[in-house]
């Protein structure tokens, strides 16, 4: 879907991460970008790596972004059972 050009562009893109049988899980809302990793600090790695080759050679402003936005990330996991 092409970007409304009547919209502010946005300063952040956003990426929710969540934990799935021990793997974690990275997706974008505003860009189709999907990552995983074993770890945090990989998934991380590879959601940024991925951003950029997907931002590459691209216009920002056609996905309704600044110039080098921010990156503003959501973590949801499952709460530990509590031990009665």
């Amino acid at each position: 879907m092409p970007y409304d050009s009547d919209l502010p562009l946005q300063r952040n893109i956003n990426a929710l991460i969540r934990e799935y049988d021990g793997y974690f899980v990275a997706r974008c809302m505003e860009i189709s970008v999907v990552t995983d990793g074993s770890t945090l600090d990989e998934t991380l790695a590879n959601l940024r790596e991925a951003i950029e080759l997907h931002l590459e050679d691209e216009d920002p402003a056609e996905f309704g972004l600044v110039e080098n936005p921010g990156l503003q990330i959501t973590l949801q996991t499952a709460l530990a059972s509590a031990k009665t």
